[in-house]
């Protein structure tokens, strides 16, 4: 068979075991005596049906909104399918609808199996599969506040809501590297940084699930990281495309946000649609079995993407149907098949072990760690659950998103001052984006692609809320509109320019609210990341009237704009800030708040130059007069990390607190005072960089190390210190192993700089350190 080729294949990459790894997630003795137990009882096709999920649409009945009977009694009853995810009808419901739904899959399941389903949902910036849930700004926006809290108030918001409505699994946090701004789901990572990725979905995972994963309570959840991994950077720009990554980049990268969320003891991983390096993610035990169940001694459980096991033979043909298929996704790691439709895979799976293509030694194991996951969760004890929530979507949640939402729309221009507005103005709100609940939200908003207008009309949209904010100031004019229709996100239609300029003409400033509809996943690929030409006309049209222009950008990912750019006076990236951005962006252009966010990403100027922050040392060099030009520096519209603020921060006294010679195992501490030098209240996100000046591999320009979120009064210091362990400086070498170099390496913060000096190279023979 051709299967047995190329898992043999990816059999001989696979790293070898290290006996002397910690667990990642501690054993309990309990809990494994449980699963054994259950383990010992179950028939082969029970087995086989616990490693299969199936979506909700295969058991509803006509009307899309209730459990067909006979379907529920096939699917659990017959098929013995362990798990159930998704919403019907691709939309909200009510917290009870919810729970009603998942009670009635139970009831059957326990009746049948005498073993709990799992019922999960994509719980992405919030409980927003919920329509009363408290919905938080997207990833990315709580990445440009770089304030730890946030992550944290998002997480243990979402698991509590989720809970409530009788759900114990949400597919959260997305942690893929957003490292090029083509990638449809750019918006729902932390950004193109490694770093801060790590720290912002570690934070989230610990909230969702609490500090014992062996024990979930009934305010908790278990999380599924994902998408496992180097999902984020496919080579076309296209979504669930191949990307190629150097193994190094691969390990030293990529994979740092999922090896911290899985030492955090993330219960759940999903795995990357796509490929890396030509081998199917879903396929590649070296990275399944060999670097997260080996290397890192993690019992958790695997669980495929959308389908992804079919994709192995119907679009990646590395397999030549779907036995061998199947064969090759378990053998390589996958414990749960997403499977939406058809529950025919449990029979696959029994065909494949009563043939021995699938050892029953995988078939357990897979199983096993299926079963761990019920028994941490409470399921068995518990199916549902009685239990008080009285802060489901609670003022706090709403006040929580809120002050997210302020700290991360980021000023990212404001030539002259011509912000914060002084009240007296004479407003006109004009773009697509203005009046949209839809847009300000994005995908995985109360549908798979975003529709917030329609189920949560009471929240502000950024003209209602300017409109409140300036009464009897603001005109409203959409000048370009979004055309609405399922799958056409991409395209807006020309509606009153010519009005848009004619009211222009009679006012003191313009906020046009510009950017993109709301779109998830594939829907949402595109040929120009260049901001669409119907709105670069509007802003051209605008700036024309000689009318100052405030920009407005709320898209998911970095738009092109530099042509227009230099037309408006100020400009300010809302990205998504969910429903409470509109009262967030009002309340910040008249003053009442102060812009604090900075950029988790690299806004590119050029659609031919899309770059990171931590770009090579030999990338950066221009040719001018013949000779290269070693002082160059990139040319983007916004560097990663960039914001401004109606104050002014002064950075000073940066010094060393430890020894200037260091090994491997010290840990360097550094300080640096911050002086709110303005007259007005604000916070400012202190950035501590690294630059390793000479290396046995190009090293990259620099890398960002730590962060802290402060806020400073007007004349106010603060200084902040830093911990940095030597061994976060090391790098992973051609030959794939850790290795901190003895050398100089540069440690900078607020634009000043000291050196210091690694004495003794080490190189760690341990694939993670």
């Amino acid at each position: 068979m051709k299967v047995a080729a190329v898992a043999m294949a990816v059999i001989l990459l696979a790293g070898c075991k290290d006996k002397n790894q910690q667990k990642a997630i501690a054993t309990d003795s309990e809990v494994e005596a449980k699963v054994e137990r259950v383990l010992k009882g179950m028939t082969l096709k029970e087995k086989a049906g616990q490693m299969v999920q199936i979506n909700i649409s295969a058991l509803e009945d006509d009307t899309h909104e209730a459990i067909d009977p006979a379907k529920l009694d096939k699917v659990i009853g017959e098929y013995k399918v362990g798990s159930i995810l998704n919403v019907m009808h691709d939309a909200a419901h009510s917290r009870e609808h919810t729970a009603a739904m998942v009670k009635q899959i139970q009831d059957k399941s326990m009746e049948a199996i005498g073993i709990p389903c799992i019922y999960g949902l994509d719980m992405i910036h919030g409980a927003s599969y919920l329509i009363e849930g408290s919905l938080y700004p997207q990833e990315i926006n709580l990445a440009a506040t770089f304030n730890r809290e946030y992550p944290r108030m998002m997480g243990e918001a979402k698991a509590y809501e989720t809970r409530a409505a009788q759900v114990p699994w949400v597919f959260s946090p997305v942690m893929d590297l957003g490292r090029d701004p083509r990638w449809p789901r750019m918006w729902e990572s932390w950004g193109e940084d490694p770093y801060l990725q790590a720290e912002m979905a570690r934070i989230e995972t610990l909230a969702i699930q609490g500090d014992d994963p062996n024990h979930i309570d009934l305010e908790h959840a278990a999380v599924s990281i994902k998408h496992f991994m180097g999902y984020g950077v496919p080579h076309t720009g296209k979504d669930r495309t191949p990307a190629y990554i150097v193994e190094n980049d691969l390990r030293e990268k990529f994979f740092r946000p999922f090896k911290e969320c899985f030492q955090a003891g993330a219960l759940t991983a999903m795995v990357n649609s796509a490929s890396i390096n030509g081998i199917p993610t879903h396929a590649n035990k070296t990275l399944l079995t060999g670097w997260v169940k080996e290397q890192l001694g993690w019992d958790g459980m695997l669980v495929t993407d959308w389908a992804d096991i079919d994709n192995l033979y119907t679009r990646d043909h590395v397999a030549a149907n779907k036995h061998e298929a199947v064969a090759l996704g378990i053998n390589a790691g996958i414990d749960m098949i997403m499977d939406p439709y058809d529950p025919e895979c449990v029979n696959v799976i029994v065909d494949l072990a009563e043939s021995s293509e699938i050892p029953m030694s995988r078939i357990d194991d897979a199983v096993r760690r299926i079963l761990r996951l019920k028994v941490r969760l409470g399921l068995f004890d518990n199916p549902t659950w009685e239990h008080d929530y009285p802060d489901f979507a609670c003022e706090r949640f709403g006040k929580e998103s809120y002050a997210a939402a302020v700290e991360s729309e980021v000023l990212l221009k404001n030539e002259g001052g011509i912000l914060p507005l002084k009240g007296t103005e004479r407003i006109l709100v004009t773009g697509p984006n203005a009046n949209s609940l839809r847009a300000m939200n994005g995908g995985w908003s109360y549908t798979w692609q975003g529709s917030a207008d329609n189920f949560v009309p009471q929240y502000n949209t950024f003209q209602e809320a300017l409109s409140q904010r300036f009464p009897g100031k603001v005109t409203w004019v959409p000048g370009v509109v979004y055309d609405e229709r399922y799958g056409m996100w991409e395209h807006d239609i020309v509606a009153s320019i010519q009005q848009a300029v004619n009211v222009a003409r009679s006012v003191d400033v313009i906020v046009c609210c510009v950017g993109e509809n709301s779109y998830c996943e594939t829907p949402g690929n595109t040929d120009d990341l260049n901001l669409s030409a119907n709105q670069k006309d509007l802003v051209k049209a605008l700036a024309a009237t000689g009318k100052p222009v405030i920009l407005v950008l709320n898209e998911g990912r970095p738009r092109i704009i530099g042509d227009i750019e230099p037309l408006a006076k100020a400009v300010v990236d809302v990205m998504l800030p969910s429903n409470y951005g509109g009262d967030a962006l009002a309340a910040l252009l008249a003053g009442d708040e102060n812009f604090s966010g900075k950029l988790p990403f690299t806004y590119p100027k050029h659609i031919n130059a899309l770059h990171t922050y931590d770009y090579k040392v030999s990338e950066h060099r221009e040719v001018m007069d013949g000779s290269y030009n070693y002082d160059a520096i990139m040319d983007v519209q916004w560097p990663f990390g960039f914001g401004l603020s109606y104050t002014s921060f002064a950075y000073s006294d940066f010094r060393l607190l430890s020894p200037e010679s260091f090994k491997a195992g010290d840990v360097l501490k550094f300080s640096v005072k911050v002086t709110n030098t303005g007259d007005r209240d604000g916070k400012e996100a202190v950035l501590l960089y690294s630059s390793d000046l000479v290396a046995s591999l190009i090293p990259d320009v620099k890398r960002l190390r730590g962060f802290e979120k402060i806020s400073l009064k007007a004349g106010e210091s603060k200084t902040v210190t830093f911990e940095l362990p030597a061994k976060e400086l090391a790098f992973v070498g051609a030959d794939g192993k850790w290795r901190l170099e003895k050398g100089e390496f540069r440690i900078s913060c607020g634009g000043q700089g000291v050196l210091v000096n690694c004495t003794d190279t080490k190189v760690w023979e341990e694939p993670n350190i």
